[in-house]
């Protein structure tokens, strides 16, 4: 490794506490918002789509250590507006908007153009690429092998992330197959099964939903061999709190990435009632979430592959 290439490698320090702890609020969402805002009946224009992001990083980036933003919308509106505070790491979304499908199952896909070096070209700290996983899933004869394409994808993130010498953040989704209904087993099981599969690639941090349960946690803190954060997913603020406490006393997880569990209802509020929003709700929920982690969440550092 040369001597520049030295000086641009960055570590998951950047969007870590002191203590190597996440606390990184997600506002990476683009087609998202656009579903939260048509659900409060307003068709956002790009000014209100740009706004929703600054918001969010004004109120709660003091507090987080790191955000994730998108590219497109997020990135562009929050460092015009200057709301990024600079104790705050930044973290990209670095998968394809829209990604393509197979017979109603979710397909892996990548643009080779925005990896580690593009990521850190837009001023980020860390890479984040979307997946879904569907562990030992069965396909036919001239069908594609959606779960190697998936893997295959990943490993080619985690090799360019490293070339680069930035941190390579996968997030991973479970999904039912078309006219299947998982049950919480289930949901448990390809939480896990899939987290193993991509730990084995070695990406430096894995973004994992909340299997169910302490006992699914603790599946997790025995597989994998490196650190993890746990996602929201939306779910309300009460029950996502538990969800971190439990995921790091008993799962060893990290710290947390959180998005609408913590801002969700600032969507379609009008200028006045967002501030008193983020000074009454969001903030004090993101302090409660540092609670939860505080003397809980592992280090990142303590967690790394040696």
């Amino acid at each position: 490794m040369t001597t520049d290439s030295v000086a641009a490698t960055t570590t998951l320090d950047s969007i870590a506490d002191q203590n190597g702890v996440f606390s990184i609020i997600a506002m990476d969402q683009r087609n998202t918002l656009r579903r939260m805002f048509a659900a409060v009946g307003i068709d956002p224009s790009a000014d209100d789509m740009d706004q929703a992001k600054v918001d969010v990083a004004a109120a709660l980036t003091p507090l987080a250590s790191g955000i994730l933003l998108d590219p497109t919308i997020g990135v562009p509106a929050v460092q015009k507006a200057g709301a990024l505070a600079d104790s705050c790491g930044l973290l990209i979304a670095a998968e394809p908007e829209k990604r393509p499908t197979w017979n109603g199952e979710p397909r892996a896909a990548r643009d080779p153009e925005q990896g580690g070096e593009w990521v850190r070209s837009l001023g980020g700290h860390a890479v984040k690429f979307l997946i879904q996983v569907r562990p030992h899933r069965v396909f036919s004869a001239g069908e594609p092998d959606l779960q190697d394409e998936a893997l295959d994808v990943v490993r080619q993130v985690v090799a360019d992330c490293r070339e680069a010498g930035i941190p390579s953040v996968v997030e991973n989704l479970i999904y039912a197959q078309p006219g299947e209904e998982l049950s919480a087993q289930q949901r448990e099981d390809l939480i896990v099964e899939s987290a193993i599969l991509l730990d084995a690639l070695a990406p430096d941090l894995l973004k994992l939903e909340y299997p169910g349960s302490a006992a699914g946690a603790r599946r997790l803190a025995d597989a994998l061999t490196g650190p993890w954060a746990v996602l929201s997913a939306g779910v309300a603020f009460d029950q996502f709190q538990e969800v971190v406490k439990v995921s790091c006393d008993e799962g060893g997880a990290s710290g947390f990435i959180a998005g609408r569990s913590v801002w969700k209802e600032a969507i379609g509020m009008n200028a006045a009632e967002r501030t008193e929003f983020f000074a009454s709700q969001a903030r004090p929920r993101l302090e409660k979430l540092l609670g939860a982690v505080d003397g809980r969440a592992r280090s990142w550092r303590e967690a790394a592959r040696s």
